[in-house]
């Protein structure tokens, strides 16, 4: 099954990361220790791989992260283990342990490996926001409860939690996969009709991943699309971009649609929900926004329409990306409504503003043979924009 990595920096937590390495010896895991230390005064003889060869990964050299200065340091040796873990073939699951600058450090490279590779980290920041160390993967966050800085009644208990836990992650048989081809498609409560009428439709020949385009949902989804677990996309809500044009809280980042590009999968997608940027509760809209059209989605989450000039600066960042994507491409415009509150006589029905959205991506899309933009009569949620959404799909990965 691959060996089980225990990592951090064993010149300050040698005997923490110690004790978890034998409790996972002592079920019965391979294991592999990873000394993190930045302090440059050599690695603790126990452990598989001393510091200084993960340093040696970083493109400028181990000298770039024994800089002496802690900070500087922190990042270099994170970059580093990121390019050493990726050297790996028999990672088959990891755990980490610390404070925030170990949690800092290990994160991104667990980050960096495939959905399904069992990752703990043990870490006295895992009761707050863990956005930024778990983004959109799935890296299992556990409170230390105390600090690690010792071995006590509760270090012991909850260290040897996460041992057993990894333990049992990376030796158990993994479940029944079907060999369908996975499609991944995105999604929002506005465009869960259509959504759920086209992964309904594809079942029986697909194995349809449906994402939550908060953000983390669609970083999620690309990221799948890197580890190549994907065979095509139906992203047919890509309203995470109204959030990054206008500051909303779902972004999914500037790198929205790289990754398709990147592994140039087949790709149908669509305006959904492009007619709205996400905000928490009414108190947090931004006062710029005060007056503007905004619907109370519940007591969390206020909603705010997109005005044409919006319309026009998302329809320009789409476009971008649809040109970078070098597979077969169908773009789908609802010209009934990109979402159930832009329907006729729906709150956030403008058709002024779609229009200007519309003939944004028109006006430039390159199109050609393979890449085809397609304006239908209907709202999103239609049946006929289903079937369309289902026909377009058909047409890209035919011959795949």
């Amino acid at each position: 099954m691959g060996s089980v990595y225990v990592v951090g920096t064993f010149d300050t937590k040698g005997d923490e990361l110690g004790y978890v390495a034998d409790l996972l010896r002592a079920d019965g895991s391979s294991v592999v220790t990873v000394d993190l230390g930045t302090a440059g005064a050599g690695s603790a003889a126990a452990v598989s791989i001393p510091s200084e060869s993960v340093a040696e990964h970083h493109p400028y050299g181990s000298g770039a992260v024994f800089t002496g200065e802690r900070g500087s340091a922190v990042t270099a040796m994170s970059e580093a283990f990121r390019r050493f873990l990726l050297t790996r073939d028999d990672v088959a699951g990891i755990l980490g342990a610390g404070g925030s600058g170990a949690t800092a450090l290990v994160t991104p490279a667990m980050r960096a490996l495939p959905v399904g590779v069992p990752k703990f980290v043990v870490s006295t920041v895992a009761s707050g926001d863990v956005s930024g160390y778990v983004d959109a993967s799935d890296i299992t966050m556990m409170p230390a409860v105390t600090d690690v800085a010792g071995l006590n009644r509760i270090s012991r208990r909850v260290l040897a939690n996460a041992a057993h836990a990894l333990h049992g992650a990376a030796s158990a048989s993994p479940p029944d996969v079907t060999d369908r081809p996975a499609v991944g498609l995105s999604m929002f409560g506005v465009t869960t009709p259509c959504v759920s009428a086209v992964a309904q439709e594809l079942e029986a020949a697909y194995d349809p991943l449906v994402f939550h385009a908060t953000g983390t949902g669609g970083r999620a989804m690309e990221k799948l699309a890197d580890d190549g677990l994907l065979y095509a996309l139906l992203d047919i809500t890509t309203t995470e971009v109204c959030d990054l044009v206008s500051g909303g809280v779902m972004s999914a980042g500037g790198e929205r649609l790289d990754a398709p590009a990147r592994a140039g999968l087949p790709y149908v997608g669509s305006c959904g929900a492009l007619d709205m940027v996400n905000f928490g509760a009414p108190e947090t809209v931004p006062d710029r926004y005060r007056d503007r059209l905004l619907y109370e989605h519940n007591p969390q989450v206020t909603l705010m329409r997109t005005t044409p000039e919006e319309c026009e600066a998302i329809g320009m960042f789409l476009a971008d990306k649809l040109n970078a994507l070098p597979g077969r491409v169908r773009f789908l415009l609802p010209e009934g409504g990109v979402s159930a509150l832009d329907a006729a006589g729906s709150p956030f029905h403008d058709p002024e503003a779609d229009e200007v959205l519309f003939d944004t991506l028109e006006r430039n899309v390159v199109q050609h043979e393979q890449r085809r933009l397609v304006r239908l009569p209907h709202n999103i949620n239609d049946s006929q924009f289903v079937r369309a959404l289902l026909d377009a799909f058909h047409e890209v990965v035919a011959d795949e």
